[in-house]
Parts: structure tokens; C-alpha cells; sequence
């Protein structure tokens, strides 16, 4: 037997009814929830970094922006770090993201979004720095380009050893 759709379909209120939820309940939850999970230019003004795991071999010196001032070194010929032998790659470390932009140039900038909080990658065929998050675009200096992020990355010196094979990063 063949039920009739309209006798078995209930309208919103008559179903938000049958949850016990009044109308002033439902607003409130609905305001909060939307407050807390969209995505608005009035985001958190200072997210809390993630830190990546540091290797255990390949990298001297401190790598956390927590721990103090940064200054380390990274070796090159390190499995860890050979990426950045090639242009267009990069690696996270700790707080920082250091990249070989497309042009051969070292860069490293705070790897933390300053819009929510979310790590930055690297894209080598548009030579900027991007949040999957929401959509927001660095310059390789760190600067932003299209928002919602309204601040910049923290940007690092970098420097190559004479012979291409360790790379200091400093404050």
C-alpha cells in the first residue's frame, strides 16, 4: 500500500516542535552556530601556530617560534631537506615554512595563516604561498595578496652556505 506524501511530510516548525525546542531556543543555537563555525574577516587577530615535528637528523639550532629567538640550519643533503635542492618545493619546520621559490630563491615565512589559523603550502606555478582554508594568497615576503587574511606572514632571512649545502634561517 502506497502511503500519500503529503500526509507523511511535516513542516519545519512541526518538526522543530517535536525536537522540544522552542523558536527562541532554535534562534540562539542557530546564531551561535553560525558565529562560531563561519568564515568572516573578523577571524581570530593572533591564531595559535601549529608546530610541525622536527626531524631528527638534518636540522641544528632552534626552529620554534615558541622556544625563543629562531636560528637554525638545515642540511641539504639530508633526505629530510633535499627537497629544497629544487626549485618550486618546500618543507614545513617546525612554526616556519621555508621554500625554494620557482625562481631559486630561499624563502621562509611563519607557516600559520593569520586569518584562522591554518598551515600555508606552497605554489610553485603561481610563486605565492596559499591557505586551502579560505582562500587567502601571500606573496613570497609574506604579504598579503587576496584575503581574508588581513595581516602578513612573519618573514625570515635565509642564508645558502658557499657551498649549496646547509641553509641558516634567522630572525
Amino acid at each position: 500500500m502506497k502511503s500519500n506524501p503529503t500526509a507523511d511530510q511535516m513542516n519545519r516548525g512541526e518538526f522543530i516542535r517535536s525536537l522540544g525546542m522552542s523558536s527562541a531556543a532554535l534562534m540562539a543555537f542557530y546564531c551561535m552556530g553560525t558565529t562560531l563555525s563561519s568564515c568572516s574577516s573578523k577571524g581570530s587577530d593572533d591564531p595559535t601556530p601549529s608546530t610541525t615535528p622536527l626531524p631528527s637528523t638534518g636540522i641544528t639550532g632552534n626552529a620554534e617560534v615558541s622556544k625563543g629567538a629562531i636560528n637554525f640550519t638545515l642540511s641539504l643533503a639530508d633526505a629530510n631537506f633535499s627537497k629544497l635542492k629544487t626549485a618550486g618545493q618546500y618543507v614545513l619546520v617546525g612554526n616556519l615554512i621555508v621554500a625554494r621559490t620557482a625562481a631559486g630563491q630561499y624563502v621562509a615565512l611563519s607557516k600559520t595563516c593569520t586569518h584562522e589559523g591554518t598551515d600555508v603550502q606552497y605554489r610553485s606555478a603561481q610563486n605565492d604561498f596559499f591557505c586551502s582554508n579560505h582562500g587567502s594568497e601571500f606573496s613570497t615576503t609574506g604579504a598579503v595578496e587576496v584575503g581574508p587574511a588581513s595581516r602578513p606572514l612573519t618573514q625570515y632571512k635565509t642564508a645558502l652556505s658557499a657551498d649549496g649545502n646547509s641553509l641558516t634561517v634567522t630572525a
